[in-house]
């Protein structure tokens, strides 16, 4: 079977509780690379259905598309080295979409093994700190001051 190359549009969706507890995935590939979810837009599927999708396959957790906060936020960085095979010659920088989830407790969530081994919730300091991800850390202290801790 044949596979596109992978669009260079992406999203990373912070999935948090009311109490910034933050969700990690442990990359299956790289021991110690934490990250919230991220993904690759498929064909001309709206960003925020990304989202959703991604959300759904990396963790188990379905919620609905209102449920989605698009921070209209974007990062360009350089795709790492090797993992520019997924994508078409040529193609060195990727463009991500910020998105938050929050969900009303810290639940258990279903990892695709092939993507990650390990997931855990964290207090969002700690979180970004974790994150092997610039992008991914700036948007966990982002969300700290767009949705301070309720009480």
């Amino acid at each position: 079977m044949t596979h596109s190359p992978k669009q260079p549009v992406s999203v990373l969706v912070v999935i948090h509780t009311s109490e910034l507890d933050v969700l990690l995935l442990e990359r299956a590939a790289h021991l110690g690379f934490w990250q919230s979810v991220t993904g690759s837009r498929e064909g001309d599927e709206p960003l925020i259905v990304t989202a959703q999708r991604e959300v759904a396959e990396e963790t188990g957790i379905f919620r609905p598309l209102d449920d989605f906060r698009d921070w209209s936020l974007s990062n360009t960085y350089e795709i790492f080295e090797e993992w520019r095979h997924r994508y078409a010659p040529g193609v060195t920088r990727n463009v991500e979409h910020v998105f938050s989830l929050c969900v009303p407790t810290r639940i258990t969530v279903t990892t695709a093994p092939d993507e990650h081994r390990a997931w855990q919730w964290l207090p969002w300091r700690e979180a970004a700190r974790l994150c092997f991800s610039w992008s991914n850390r700036d948007a966990i202290q982002i969300l700290a001051a767009r949705y301070p801790p309720s009480t």
